[in-house]
């Protein structure tokens, strides 16, 4: 069982490191052109959201909701929100 665990681990971090070469180039083209199309940048923020335990993919992820809280910063800090939920344990 343990053996399993670690392999599943294993796994999600090669997922994570996959999905940060994705989803980099992505957030700078984002940025870089500075894109103020709200679904885009939350279906993005979604994809980014998923492997926010990879420190890698939370600083993608914080880059974004920078960016994006120039454009909508109540909509930001729900995202912000959703990741302490899902991520941050708050210390428990």
């Amino acid at each position: 069982m343990i053996e399993d665990f670690k392999m599943w681990i294993e796994r999600s971090n090669e997922l994570a490191r996959q999905a940060v070469e994705v989803y980099q180039p992505e957030v700078e083209q984002l940025i870089r052109n500075q894109m103020t199309d709200e679904h885009q940048i939350q279906r993005t923020l979604d994809y980014l959201l998923d492997f926010c335990f990879d420190a890698q993919m939370l600083l993608l992820f914080k880059k974004l909701c920078r960016y994006y809280w120039e454009i909508n910063p109540r909509a930001t800090a729900d995202y912000i929100n959703f990741y302490r939920e899902m991520w941050d344990d708050g210390g428990k």
